[in-house]
């Protein structure tokens, strides 16, 4: 059984930085995705980073491009992701999610291809 566990959301002011942590378990690493996501009140889920261990392959949205990094522990089975010169805007809940399979690129951000998630995570930035 596939289980996702986020940490590490809080409160922090524009221009600070937190890192989010997702524990994995259950889960086996091949072509499939493995990622950020968040939701704003009032707003639809969207894609924030996601990666692919076997494919090597890493996708961010354009929103969060040179700010955040997603990164992995695979030792640790742990998935980060380093939000930096956070903004209002970043304000969500973000959770961590996994696909069984491959998604083609252009939909590597899409909620709707992922399978597993975890509960999530409070992140909120104040100006």
């Amino acid at each position: 059984q596939v289980q996702l566990v986020e940490s590490g959301g809080g409160s922090m002011q524009a221009g600070g930085s937190l890192r989010l942590s997702c524990g994995v378990s259950g889960y086996t690493y091949s072509n499939n995705f493995v990622g950020w996501f968040r939701q704003a009140p009032g707003k639809e889920r969207e894609g924030v980073a996601v990666f692919s261990y076997g494919l090597g392959v890493t996708t961010y949205a354009d929103s969060v491009k040179g700010r955040f990094t997603i990164s992995q522990d695979k030792a640790q089975n742990t998935v980060y992701l380093q939000m930096n010169s956070l903004k209002p805007e970043d304000t969500a809940s973000y959770y961590c999610a996994a696909s069984r399979g491959y998604i083609l690129g252009l939909s590597r951000l899409s909620p709707g291809y992922y399978n597993y998630w975890g509960q999530g995570t409070q992140v909120t930035v104040s100006a």
